[in-house]
């Protein structure tokens, strides 16, 4: 019987046409992405990894170097390891040691390979230059040292975008903000502290420029600062949610938080930066304990979730539409991870369409396992799609020009193999903008000729008193071309096992790849040398 004079087999065309536009699954080029651990062979074996309960990632890792938190007694180290260095690990490996209390995070400066920040439970921050030769003993000649806090400190953050600059969180509920710019040795003063938290800061995160900075705290608020005023931007109160880790998403005006439900379920949350008041979206994941450690690549908007004590590793689309997250799939292990580490986006393998690079800490087995994160694809050419400019290696704001309140985006390079050397490039000079001197091409400024105006005696043509950039170069690459990663290869010792040929073979198509890349690089210096001849031409024909 139909009721309200309808009749029981009437159909809303409408609504069935609403019905038919959705589609039953999200097209995504990510939706096939899998973990693939490394072999046995490349992975870092019998590594004393620390047993430090501080919820930190406790290793560090650039396209040079692996640095993880070791055990030491009577003190704290962590041992700085060549990436391609693997296997078993020497007993008696050396150290970088010299703080007084257990290491409780390091982290690598983002423009500078050979630079490392540690913090202490010494309540002190130590700078350090890793020589680019084997460490023959353990290392202690800290570069700088940075004492301002009054209890132990906890984090270390380098800032994304302006060289020299660095922050500091630690269990006085204080972040310091120091400029590392300067002649001095020991620091003793930070350009900032800020003061606004209640208890110990547990994570802190910068927006992709660096002006904004969120900080989860343990008095379970999360807040958005000003990080050079100091000042409360944004607070969230939100009483359903106790956040642990924060994370900004890129360009996408949303942070993400990771941390418990009411019920101590494990949840992440997702925020509109300019309103902290209620979450956008919430998800609980599982009921285990461990701390959940969020990674997000701006690349490929791709979020990574890292649960400490297990073995598995999420991953979820974020878009600025809704639904904000979609969940993708996950990489799952039997060996549960205590800490990790993260590959740069410039370290990866594209030519494998490797997108991401995990180094799970395994106390279990003392090992360090590489997980890669791949992209299934058929052809071997390098995917334009899958990789698009990336932050390099190269600042974009001095110290000076970021305290006096600037902002820039980070400088963009391409992974392309060839093109990745050309971001390197030395900035040029500062001019003042009152009076712009007269540039005839960007790639005309030469050190030398800087050099020898400094002193004085001015050269009598462009191209008297001055080493060509060219041969500068070649002499920098002739030199290169005998160093691997840092390290002279006429000075490693035959291979005495298998497992060392094995890894001399690698070391070799390494090498190989590279100077393919060096190559295709000369091609593009040279149309950068007819450039400059054809600016210096045009130079004279003024005068």
């Amino acid at each position: 019987m139909a009721f309200g004079g309808s009749k029981p087999h009437d159909f809303h065309p409408i609504c069935l046409l609403q019905m038919s536009w959705q589609p039953q699954y999200r097209s995504s080029k990510f939706r096939h992405v899998f973990g693939k651990p490394a072999s046995k062979e490349n992975c870092y074996d019998s590594v004393p990894i620390t047993r430090s309960v501080h919820d930190n990632h406790f290793c560090a890792v650039n396209p040079h170097f692996i640095a993880v938190v070791t055990e030491c007694a009577g003190g704290g180290a962590f041992l700085v390891i060549p990436l391609h260095q693997t296997g078993k690990l020497d007993p008696h490996y050396p150290k970088v040691c010299g703080h007084r209390g257990n290491v409780l995070d390091i982290k690598w400066n983002p423009f500078n390979d050979f630079e490392i920040a540690s913090c202490s439970e010494d309540a002190t921050i130590k700078i350090w230059d890793i020589p680019k030769q084997l460490l023959a003993r353990n290392f202690t000649a800290y570069r700088k040292e940075l004492v301002g806090h009054a209890r132990r400190v906890g984090l270390v953050e380098w800032h994304p975008t302006a060289a020299n600059i660095l922050f500091s969180a630690g269990y006085d509920y204080k972040v310091m903000v120091w400029n590392l710019d300067t002649k001095e040795s020991v620091i003793v003063s930070p350009v900032r502290t800020i003061t606004c938290h209640q208890d110990v800061i547990l994570s802190m995160s910068f927006n992709t420029n660096g002006s904004l900075l969120a900080t989860a705290c343990k008095d379970r608020k999360i807040r958005i600062l000003d990080p050079r005023l100091g000042t409360v931007l944004q607070e969230a109160n939100y009483k359903g949610h106790r956040a642990s880790k924060v994370l900004f998403l890129g360009n996408l005006k949303k942070l993400l938080s990771t941390g418990t439900s009411r019920w101590n379920n494990r949840q992440i949350a997702l925020w509109d930066q300019d309103n902290l008041s209620v979450p956008l979206t919430e998800e609980d994941l599982d009921g285990s304990s461990g701390v959940l450690f969020p990674f997000y690549d701006s690349d490929t908007n791709m979020l990574y979730i890292v649960g400490k004590g297990d073995g598995n590793i999420r991953y979820y689309e974020v878009s600025s539409s809704k639904p904000h997250l979609s969940y993708l799939t996950e990489y799952r292990s039997y060996n549960p991870q205590k800490g990790i580490g993260v590959m740069p986006k410039r370290g990866l393998d594209v030519s494998s369409c490797e997108i991401f690079r995990f180094y799970k800490l395994i106390t279990t087995k003392s090992l360090i396992e590489p997980v890669s994160m791949i992209v299934p694809r058929r052809s071997e050419s390098y995917q334009e799609d899958i990789y698009p400019p990336t932050a390099g290696a190269q600042p974009s704001l001095t110290a000076q020009e970021w305290l006096s309140g600037m902002n820039r985006e980070p400088i963009l390079v391409s992974l392309r193999p060839g093109s990745q050397l050309l971001s390197f490039q030395p900035l040029p000079p500062e001019r003042s903008l009152s009076n712009p001197a007269p540039v005839a091409s960007p790639l005309s400024w030469d050190p030398g000729t800087q050099l020898a105006t400094d002193n004085g005696q001015r050269p009598s043509s462009p191209l008297e008193g001055r080493t060509p950039r060219w041969a500068e170069e070649h002499r920098l690459e002739e030199k290169r071309s005998w160093l691997t990663n840092g390290f002279d290869v006429f000075e490693c010792p035959p291979p005495k096992t298998e497992n060392e040929l094995l890894q001399m073979f690698y070391r070799q198509q390494e090498e190989i790849r590279r100077l393919r890349e060096l190559v295709i690089q000369r091609e593009v210096q040279a149309k950068q040398l007819e450039l400059e001849i054809k600016n210096l031409r045009t130079g004279f024909g003024q005068f």
